[in-house]
């Protein structure tokens, strides 16, 4: 079985060390996975996205991939070139703190399965704003049993730098907030494996 995960938001949103994290996670879980980061032309406010693809043996193809099932959006502004990648019943899961309009698949009538968890919001209540994509990974790995919550905190763990280790504690803080946010296995990505381990 295999995964394809798309991730986008605007530049200074975090989404290259969110999607690490989940990547990070998943190696812990004995997964196999691939990633691949893109930036656009500027350090905040332009587009910022990663692709990585998790499996449960080799994976044979580059993380460049032409259809996705999973898709996290932490900002509405480069939503559109994902959308256009989405299969049918794709899970979308969006920052409903601040994505603004629609959530649309590739053609009118395109079935998915959109869920809104407000990260921002989440990671700001605890103090810690530039956090949210952290929130939006854990809800993501609650509503799919993607991985567990002690991967993801081992994987963020491993993933801030030792410059920013002051950062740690509340980090986890808000991937747990974000874990507890939302209901289990709405959308499971496993078979026979729950959200909660």
């Amino acid at each position: 079985m295999e995964h394809e995960i798309m991730m986008t938001g605007v530049g200074g949103q975090g989404v290259q060390l969110a999607a690490t994290i989940l990547a990070r996670a998943a190696v812990l879980e004995g997964r196999e996975v691939m990633t691949l980061g893109t930036y656009g032309g500027t350090m905040r406010g332009g587009n910022t996205d990663n692709t990585i693809v998790v499996a449960d043996g080799p994976i044979h193809s580059p993380p460049m991939v032409a259809r996705v099932g999973i898709a996290l959006a932490m900002h509405h502004t480069f939503f559109a070139p994902i959308a256009a990648k989405l299969r049918e019943d794709a899970v979308v899961v969006v920052n409903s703190s601040v994505f603004e309009g629609p959530i649309e698949g590739p053609t009118p009538g395109h079935p998915l399965r959109p869920f809104d968890v407000p990260a921002t919001k989440i990671a700001g209540d605890l103090g810690s704003p530039m956090a949210a994509s952290l929130a939006l990974i854990a809800a993501f790995a609650k509503l799919s049993g993607f991985v567990s919550l002690d991967a993801l905190i081992a994987a963020m763990k491993d993933s801030v730098p030792s410059y920013r280790s002051q950062f740690v504690e509340s980090n986890e803080a808000v991937l747990r907030a974000g874990f507890d946010a939302v209901p289990a296995n709405l959308a499971p990505a496993w078979p026979d494996e729950g959200a909660t381990r």
